[in-house]
């Protein structure tokens, strides 16, 4: 296993490798948003796959905190898969009574999301900077950039639940998340990612702008 998420499919200049891993992983991300934006129930069955290639990828540059981000992420996955698939009578899209329809967050909820992603990202940072700097050292390799780490993975935590319930606020967490995302993949040294993040941010805004057009159909 170690041999081939380490398999090096050319190198860029003097010592920057680029691996298999980092391709395969690019391509199911960017398959699973492009769904998602387009309001498609099959981005969770292609979610469960990027899940698993993001927690080989993340052990790989020892991100710590990116790398318990995916069994919650499977979780939130589950949750969204059945909630979008099994919406309550009041909740039912009005062009698919099997699906679920677009909502939006209300002020004081949004007020209370960013309360809570500072909050997290700090403690889950200071915790990381502990984790193999002063606490199991040796054990754990340190985390190269802690508290950008740790705000990545509090934004990806809640935009995925965001989505999972359809919020159409969760397009702007995702928005936070490609560019955090984009400086933390180039501060490690991934090559694909960073592009990746790129075509996810103009995914995001399309995806924003569509969901908008479904909330007003109450679709």
């Amino acid at each position: 296993m170690h041999d081939i998420i380490n398999y090096r499919l050319f190198t860029l200049g003097s010592d920057t490798p680029v691996l298999l891993i980092d391709l395969v992983t690019s391509l199911f991300g960017l398959a699973c948003v492009f769904l998602a934006g387009r309001n498609s129930k099959y981005n969770f069955w292609v979610g469960y796959i990027y899940t698993f290639l993001l927690f080989l990828m993340f052990w790989n540059k020892h991100l710590y905190a990116s790398l318990l981000l995916q069994p919650i992420s499977l979780g939130i996955n589950i949750l969204g898969h059945y909630r979008w698939t099994h919406p309550r009578k009041d909740e039912q899209s009005a062009a698919d009574s099997s699906a679920l329809k677009v909502t939006m967050l209300t002020w004081p909820q949004r007020g209370l999301a960013v309360v809570s992603v500072f909050a997290l990202a700090w403690l889950w940072g200071w915790l990381l900077s502990m984790l193999g700097g002063k606490w199991f050292v040796g054990i754990f390799p340190s985390d190269p950039v802690p508290y950008l780490d740790a705000c990545v993975t509090v934004l990806i935590l809640l935009a995925q639940f965001l989505s999972a319930l359809k919020k159409w606020d969760c397009w702007i967490g995702w928005l936070l998340v490609n560019i955090t995302q984009m400086i933390l993949h180039i501060s490690v040294g991934h090559v694909f990612m960073p592009f990746v993040c790129g075509l996810y941010l103009l995914n995001g805004v399309a995806s924003l702008i569509g969901w908008l057009r479904l909330y007003r159909r109450n679709a």
